[in-house]
């Protein structure tokens, strides 16, 4: 061994010693490194592993959502009295509140395959009656919403075969047992939570596990974020008592959330129409507010792309009507309520557009309890406005309109995938607003519990004969009177916005081949957005009929190449610009029962019998103002131009 130096350094060869300068000054660097804070880098992701995930579990409860720092804050900005919407909206879910007093006993009662209506009147229960409680400490709110609890968790299954029904009940009980733990007496408590385990997490982790009934954990719509986000709420309630299973059901959703979080992506759209939007928007809320609430963290899932721009998705969507543009599986002349998950993504996000746009409907509607749970403040400066136009590139929706005033002329067109998740055979559909009036409109949808409704996978699926999820009824064009392709998609290819005029062109070649070789649609507000033009182009492959078709409920007079338009004392003038010679004609919309009835609506039509080749058909809407004259009629380009 070589003798050390007085220093203490063993004297050694050259190489020897280099090598021993270098290894001590890496080991310098790295304990420096260790031992600094990295400045930049993002702190370390939680565990997502069942063993792992509720190590940060908050211990007491509430933690769902409301823990009991966070109500005290919100009573004592409630109790300062200086925000009138807010005292409007505790007087709301006060009388939401005393209403559940009076209603009967929950039961199992299934409508067709579904307990859903009975899953989700328990949960609006639990919450009006425990915030009512954890607000006023009125014992009569509390015991009647354990009186619930205990019903539906001696219920004999939460009819696990269509699964929402299961996650939305266990969502609901997950809030009851953790708002209302400190009422409830300890057999109450264990009754619940094993009610819970049996019926809802249980059949939950079976899901996971492969069960037929748990296909959703691989879905991107809807069902995935219901089945996750109710899933969650029930575990991280009784989280404590059974770890192992709570840590493995938590685990399992993360796992599986983000399928159906990345469907925002690029731009926050939803691909299933607006209903479902605020549906699934709705529980990833749930879930995601639950995760923070009890673990600390939603593990990044909230910074999914698109989710940060979503909720501008509704809003864009609501004509100056307050409906919605109505595609997919929508109800009837479905308006944008007052949306209680736009205040969480406005926190979230810190969008004030959104605060506005919350507090705005909450003017006119009632309260919800998760308008108090997310509630915002008005905002301290008015947001910018939003822009008149919008294109949502992942669901292929583009929205139109010449201000945002209630007179405002609207238009909204879409292409997408027929094959969507709650989708009818609708590219290039379009829905249109003036003068405070919806005059091309969507049905909506059908009764679930028709025969075959589901059966849409094949041109010959059941689904696709029922009126108002085929073509037939849709505000699109038809080849021979067939619907499109079920199996199309179609991409808008142009979508303009400037000062005077915006458009937007999709491509419908899928929709309509092998009839066509090339089908194109453009919708323009034109002449200082004060007109709407609708033109179609088709390259037929061979002589074909061609339809053109508008659903309105308004009275309608022909005459030739014009229509007059009248509902609500208002007017609009239709005008068919091409081809030469064609004419309007109107039929009905009405069916017969099992299908929806349709009263009183009709279709605006035009038919052109076309020959091979290039055939071009045009329609320009004009709303009348009693002040002003039609102005005269543009001259038409080619959608390639355009």
């Amino acid at each position: 061994m070589t003798p050390p130096t007085a220093d203490g350094w063993s004297i050694c060869d050259e190489s020897t010693g280099i090598a021993m300068i270098l290894k001590i000054t890496l080991l310098l660097i790295v304990s420096v490194l260790l031992s600094t804070p990295c400045l930049s880098a993002e702190p370390a992701m939680p565990s997502t592993a069942p063993g792992l995930v509720l190590k940060t579990l908050r211990r007491n409860h509430p933690r769902l959502m409301l823990t009991d720092p966070q109500l005290a804050d919100l009573k004592a900005t409630i109790a300062r009295g200086d925000d009138a919407l807010l005292t409007k909206c505790v007087r709301d879910v006060l009388h939401g509140a005393d209403k559940c007093l009076r209603k009967e006993p929950l039961r199992h009662v299934l409508v067709g395959p579904r307990l859903l209506s009975v899953s989700r009147d328990c949960l609006q229960r639990v919450y009006a009656l425990g915030l009512a409680y954890r607000l006023t400490g009125k014992e009569q709110y509390a015991a009647r919403a354990v009186e619930d609890l205990l019903a539906v968790c001696a219920f004999e299954d939460w009819n696990p075969s269509h699964f929402l029904d299961t996650a939305e009940m266990s969502h609901a009980v997950g809030i009851g047992y953790d708002w209302l733990h400190s009422f409830m007496d300890a057999p109450t408590r264990v009754k619940i939570r094993e009610g819970l385990v049996r019926l809802g997490l249980k059949p939950g982790l079976e899901a996971y596990e492969g069960a037929r009934f748990g296909w959703w954990r691989k879905s991107s719509h809807n069902w995935n974020q219901v089945c996750n986000g109710g899933l969650i709420c029930g575990a991280l309630a009784i989280a404590e008592d059974e770890p192992e299973l709570c840590g493995r059901i938590v685990s399992e959703a993360l796992a599986s959330l983000p399928k159906a979080m990345a469907s925002y992506a690029p731009d926050g759209g939803w691909i299933e129409g607006p209903g479902y939007w605020a549906y699934a928007t709705n529980y990833a809320a749930y879930g995601l507010s639950a995760l923070n609430s009890a673990l600390g963290t939603d593990f990044g899932i909230s910074n999914t792309e698109g989710f940060d721009t979503t909720g501008r998705f509704p809003l864009h969507l609501t004509g100056p009507t307050s409906l919605y543009f109505n595609f997919a599986d929508v109800h009837e002349n479905a308006r944008r309520g007052p949306l209680p998950v736009l205040f969480w993504l406005a926190k979230r996000f810190d969008d004030a557009a959104l605060a506005v746009a919350g507090r705005a409907a909450l003017e006119h509607h009632s309260a919800d309890p998760r308008h108090l749970i997310w509630y915002v403040p008005a905002p301290d400066r008015q947001p910018a406005p939003l822009p008149r136009d919008a294109y949502f590139a992942g669901v292929q929706v583009a929205c139109l309109r010449s201000d945002w005033s209630e007179d405002a002329l609207f238009v909204a067109v879409k292409g997408g995938d027929n094959q969507a998740n709650h989708g009818h055979l609708d590219l290039g559909s379009f829905e249109f607003d003036a003068l405070g009036v919806r005059w091309a409109r969507d049905l909506g949808s059908d009764d679930y519990n028709l025969r075959g409704y589901w059966e849409g996978n094949k041109p010959t699926g059941k689904r696709w004969n029922y009126y108002r999820l085929g073509s037939l009824s849709h505000n699109v064009p038809l080849l021979d009177n067939e619907n499109q392709n079920c199996l199309a998609k179609a991409k808008i290819v142009r979508f303009v916005t400037d000062e005077d005029a915006a458009l937007a062109v999709v491509d419908l070649t899928e929709a309509y081949a092998p009839k066509a070789t090339r089908a194109t649609r453009g919708v323009a507000l034109r002449d200082g957005r004060t007109r709407l033009l609708v033109q179609d182009e088709f390259e037929l492959a061979a002589p074909a009929e061609i339809a053109w078709g508008m659903t309105t409920d308004a009275a309608i007079e022909v005459s030739g190449n014009t229509a007059v338009l009248k509902l609500r004392d208002k007017t609009l003038q239709a005008k068919i610009l091409s081809p030469d010679g064609a004419k309007f004609e109107v039929v009905s919309a009405e069916r017969q029962p099992p299908e929806k009835p349709n009263t009183g609506v009709r279709r605006l039509v035009i038919r052109v019998r076309a020959e091979k080749g290039l055939t071009r058909l045009a329609a320009l809407l004009s709303p009348v103002h009693a002040d002003r004259p039609v102005p005269i009629l543009p001259a038409l380009k080619p959608l390639a131009s355009w």
